[in-house]
């Protein structure tokens, strides 16, 4: 039947509000399972659509979900608790969108995919992890940028793993081409691109600058064949950055705003690194957060040779990230529009909120895992289909309809003419950029004159025990450590020996105090694994927290100081991270027990111990590591100092084992205070934090500097010298003692590398009647100092007999059993003052 207009039948409220509900029901179920149906593999061959637990009704809401939810972009966001962002998400997904600078993203898809058909022609068969196939990356990180440029972004760090980097370095950071082509030239072996590193392991800097004029300045981190590895380090070297700024808001802020870190994965590496997994939650606790990280996978769904099923437990790389709450965008990365749009919202949540974010750039691998590999062994059908799968810039020009051809042969040529610079004899690529804040330090070989004094008088070191022990007026002290602050007190006044808890607190204040900011981290670093330290205060009423050396003064530097969370690799390397953008500061990593620093050897081997040599980055981190041998067990006697010994050359580490609490205070101011940035190495003491003859007066804080060698002068005309470091010295020296055995002299070398020659020389010479020089360590034959230092001592002591005294070599490094441990030790001691050794 007709109606007349104006009086159409009107739906009841009750109606309009059930529609609206079963709308939302409709959109909901697409919201959380669109993502199953979205078509993201270019090639069809992962990644087939899954029927949701639920299925659909049909009608005009379920059609308009799929068109939002089902195309290019799948996401997967309803696991997070948190309603506002759910629904800026919601909002952002469930609208029109359409393309911008489309002219723009084909110019930057013909720049990455003719770069790598240049070095493919030039240099066939050389290794170079081309970004072919995912070369959508470059206009997806341009995205990023110009968002993040016009959100108040001065500055970005990422890291990226092989895959496509030389082709980031060239076309996002602003190298220029004819600089990576010389790597594959090799023309010029003194080359700083590259260093002592491959060309695809190394970094980059340069400046983004955004249609509207703002900039970015751009570092892209160095990074080794141990993928994730680097995700600890940008992180550190962003917080750094942001610190610098020192620029604190309501919500402690400070420069979250202004610096962007950014991770670039690979799809298995993600899944299977575990210190990307560490990283995650690192990221988001106090100490550590950087207001947020982009994470992008990009994606070729093959890690090396293996397939997605072999790489991933479940349907995405990606769902390690679904452990926190943080959103996770899938894009098909042949949909350039797609992915610009995705970039843009991946910046404006971040920036918005905060919070990680997770981009996965679903593509494929033109080639091999390297260009020297064959695919078609280990993926014939994809590889068959991949063949004649035309390149994404053709794709895309004929989709926005524009003839790509004079812009091709115009960017070909560019590139040809950069490879003909870069294969010119006398081509020297310039060198890289370092930050104004590196311009007062050195690296390379140590100098004399870097030497720096670091005595202090009785009066200045009374007022910092002063200073670092006071608390607020009110404020509630466990009995235990009040009565500790107390004896403490007494050490300012000369009335008790200082110990090593006491000592290092001085050494912090005295930085802080003198425009030196210190950052200390580690698992119960606050209190101290041994009940030593206690840098925070806790009120036994309220549990408030406060931090004497935080409150010294008005003008003094930053003292931060974090309970870290179960893990050496991640922490490990966003401290050296954090050191590498914060030279003037004292960096301190502690592990729990020096042998837990075996959880982070990766970062120790491939940036602390090797970063300057390979990159020429240079580092003043500190790693606390507690060893000693007291009958407590393999992990919780040996700091594995053969290994850091092994790793030492050129001067690019400092390793060493101070004896007495005032050399520690030596130790560490002169680490700062000295202009040579080298990773210090501190074998700190466990038992011998409050033993007696390592305890330190007043008068030697005054020392000038910290000794490397510390002779025996107690001793005249000694038949034997016993030379050694770190805790069996005192026990040597209290059974000397005992003996009332004047006979045999005992010198301690505190520095074990770089050799104090000169100084060893000398304490062994004050003795010429000494025939006998015997080391003497706590640590099995094969482990400790012995390998290293038994050659070195043969050189010095001439005619005179060297021998050893060690444990008998061992696949563990200490006992359990403190009987055998007993047993062990007085064995080691009557050998070392008997005739007989081993």
């Amino acid at each position: 039947m007709a109606t007349t207009p104006g009086t159409e039948p009107q739906t009841s409220p009750e109606n309009q509000t059930e529609q609206a509900r079963e709308r939302e029901d409709v959109f909901n179920l697409f919201r959380t399972w669109g993502h199953l149906q979205a078509t993201l593999d270019p090639l069809g061959q992962f990644l087939p659509p899954e029927p949701f637990p639920i299925a659909p009704p049909e009608g005009e809401a379920t059609a308009e979900a799929r068109s939002f939810y089902c195309g290019t972009i799948a996401a997967e966001f309803m696991h997070i608790g948190n309603m506002e962002r759910r629904q800026w998400l919601q909002a952002q997904m469930e609208q029109t969108y359409t393309p911008k600078n489309q002219a723009h993203i084909l110019t930057q898809l013909i720049h990455a995919e003719l770069f790598e058909q240049v070095i493919q022609s030039r240099y066939l068969g050389t290794k170079r992890f081309s970004l072919e196939g995912l070369t959508v990356l470059i206009p997806f990180l341009d995205s990023i940028f110009e968002t993040s440029a016009s959100l108040g972004v001065e500055s970005a760090v990422f890291a990226m793993s092989h895959r496509g980097r030389l082709n980031v370095m060239t076309n996002t950071v602003g190298r220029s081409a004819s600089e990576v082509f010389a790597k594959f030239e090799d023309v010029d072996p003194r080359s700083v691109l590259g260093g002592g590193d491959v060309k695809y392991h190394v970094g980059a800097t340069g400046t983004y600058t955004s249609p509207e004029g703002k900039t970015i300045n751009l570092h892209l981190a160095s990074n080794p064949s141990h993928l994730e590895a680097v995700d600890p380090v940008a992180l550190g070297r962003t917080r750094a950055k942001q610190m610098r700024l020192d620029i604190y808001g309501a919500d402690n802020s400070f420069g979250k705003e202004k610096v962007l870190p950014m991770i670039i994965h690979g799809d298995a590496a993600f899944a299977g690194q575990g210190i990307f997994a560490e990283l995650l939650v690192l990221a988001a606790l106090p100490g550590y957060e950087v207001g947020g990280t982009i994470h992008v996978i990009v994606n070729n769904l093959l890690g090396f040779t293996a397939l997605p099923e072999e790489s991933n437990a479940s349907r995405y790389a990606s769902d390690l990230a679904k452990r926190l709450p943080i959103p996770i965008f899938h894009v098909n990365a042949e949909d350039p529009d797609a992915v610009v749009r995705v970039a843009a919202i991946a910046a404006e949540y971040r920036h918005k909120f905060h919070s990680d974010i997770v981009i996965d750039l679903v593509g494929y691998r033109r080639h091999g895992h390297s260009e020297v590999d064959d695919p078609t062994v280990t993926q014939p059908r994809r590889y068959a289909i991949i063949k004649d799968h035309p390149v994404l810039y053709n794709l895309y020009a004929k989709q926005i309809g524009v003839d790509p051809s004079a812009e091709v042969a115009e960017v070909q040529q560019h590139f040809l003419e950069d490879q003909k610079v870069a294969s010119h004899a006398d081509h020297k690529p310039r060198l890289a950029s370092k930050p104004a804040y590196w311009d007062p330090y050195h690296g390379g070989d140590f100098e004399p004159e870097y030497e720096v004094s670091t005595g202090l008088p009785a009066d200045r070191i009374a007022e910092l025990v002063r200073l670092s022990t006071q608390s607020p007026e009110g404020f509630h002290i466990h009995p235990k450590v009040k009565k500790l602050f107390e004896q403490r007190l007494e050490m300012g006044a000369g009335k008790r020996p200082f110990d090593y808890g006491m000592a290092e607190l001085v050494a912090y204040a005295s930085l802080l105090l003198t425009g030196f900011p210190v950052r200390l981290s580690g698992q119960d670093s606050q209190r101290g694994t041994f009940n030593q330290r206690h840098a925070v205060m806790v009120d036994i009423e309220t549990e408030q927290r406060y931090i004497p050396l935080a409150h010294m003064s008005a003008d003094q530097s930053r003292f931060e100081v974090y309970n870290s969370m179960l893990s050496e690799a991640a922490v490990l390397g966003y401290e050296y991270g954090y050191s590498r953008d914060y030279p003037e500061a004292l960096v301190l990593w502690e592990a729990q027990f020096g042998d837990f620093a075996n959880g982070a050897q990766i970062i120790i081997d491939q940036f602390i111990s090797a970063g300057e040599a390979k990159w020429g980055l240079l580092s003043g981190l500190v790693m606390l590591l507690p060893h000693g041998y007291e009958g407590q067990g393999p992990e919780h006697s040996s700091a594995r100092l053969e290994r850091f010994l092994q790793l030492a050359a050129h001067d690019n580490i400092q390793i060493c084992q101070p004896s007495t609490a005032a050399q520690y205070f030596h130790l560490l101011r002169r680490q700062v205070m000295r202009l040579w940035r080298k990773p210090l190495v501190v074998f700190t003491p466990k038992s011998m934090l409050r033993h007696p003859d390592a305890s330190s007066t007043l008068a030697d804080f005054a020392a000038p500097r910290y000794l490397e060698v510390l002779p025996d002068n107690a001793v005249s005309g000694p038949r034997r010298l016993l030379l050694c470091s770190g805790k069996i010295g005192h026990n040597l020296r209290v059974e000397r003692e005992k003996r009332k055995d004047m006979s045999v002299g005992i010198i301690f070398i505190e520095q074990l590398y770089p050799f104090p020659e000169a100084e060893i020389q000398a304490a062994i010479d004050q003795h010429p009647s000494a025939q006998e020089i015997v080391w003497v360590q706590e640590e099995p034959a094969n482990m400790g100092a012995h390998t290293y230092i038994m050659p070195l001592l043969k050189r010095l002591t001439g005619d005179r007999a060297l021998t050893s005294v060690k444990r008998s070599a061992s696949a563990s490094p200490a006992t359990g059993s403190a009987k055998a441990h007993e047993l062990e030790e007085k064995t080691l001691i009557d050998l070392a003052f008997g005739t007989t050794t081993r």
